[in-house]
């Protein structure tokens, strides 16, 4: 005998696939929730804070945004949360040692005594970001649906940029722009060559950062291609000034999500449809 399922036990049982996928950085938050069985995106916001926020600030942030979409009432089957901060440093896969991991970081960045610090694998690629997560939006999001997983943004960018890559016989620079953040990842060969995140103001400050990284890099301007992506277009002052300095540039417009959105792509964060 067949048992009837009513509507309202199809809805929560509908419920029970759905998927979570969160991003968090002190100058802003996302979120994107989609259906795993109807393969569609259900709700996204984002938010852009005034000015940067402590961590503090940052959970009282992701509080507010949930409540205003009654998420802790919701049921989910996976939650992803994407830390996007400046505190990581990529190692080498077999110069990796766990109990090194503080030191790993100490010179790159300032990190407290009592940060805790975690690591994700970037899968395929032989190597270990190591970073510190924002423990008390951890801690939040634990009190609300427990085990869940999280990464670092720099270990979803780096891989989802390295998948998707061809053969090139130039090395191309990618500069993921969003929330006073810069993002560049540099690969040539399908080898990575550099990630790197800068906090910038200006449109000055953006391409000192730029121009300094690939001068470090040693890469030529007249060869090497640029590709801007996230909140950036054609005819903004960003864009414009980087066309003064590398000819060779264009807007990148990458394959994020396998969901048909109604929602507009530019208010999801790109990490965020990467985990999708």
């Amino acid at each position: 005998m067949i048992e009837k399922v009513t509507i309202k036990e199809a809805v929560a049982i509908s419920k029970e696939f759905n998927k979570l996928s969160i991003q968090v950085s002190l100058n802003g938050l996302s979120f994107c929730i989609v259906d795993t069985i109807g393969n569609t995106v259900l709700n996204a916001d984002r938010i852009v804070f005034e000015k940067e926020r402590t961590p503090y600030g940052l959970q009282k942030g992701l509080v507010s945004l949930f409540n205003k979409h009654s998420i802790p009432q919701q049921q989910f089957s996976e939650i992803i949360v994407v830390h996007r901060n400046k505190l990581f440093s990529l190692v080498p896969q077999s110069l990796f040692d766990e109990n090194e991991m503080a030191n790993y970081l100490k010179f790159n960045t300032k990190i407290l005594a009592n940060d805790h610090i975690a690591y994700d694998k970037v899968e395929n690629h032989d190597m270990i970001n190591v970073y510190v997560p924002f423990v008390n939006v951890n801690n939040y999001v634990y009190e609300l649906f427990g085990e869940f997983v999280y990464k670092h943004s720099g270990t979803v960018m780096v891989e989802s940029l390295l998948s998707g890559q061809s053969i090139a016989k130039e090395p191309t620079c990618y500069v993921h722009v969003a929330d006073r953040q810069m993002e560049v990842t540099v690969i040539s060969q399908r080898k990575l060559l550099l990630y790197n995140s800068f906090d910038f103001v200006t449109k000055e400050d953006f391409i000192y950062y730029l121009l300094f990284t690939l001068e470090q890099l040693k890469l030529d301007t007249e060869f090497t291609k640029l590709k801007l992506f996230g909140a950036i277009e054609e005819g903004d002052p960003i864009y414009d000034i980087c066309y003064e300095y590398v000819k060779n540039l264009s807007i990148f417009v990458p394959s994020v999500s396998s969901y048909p959105m109604d929602i507009k792509k530019d208010a999801i964060d790109f990490t965020v449809l990467k985990t999708l």
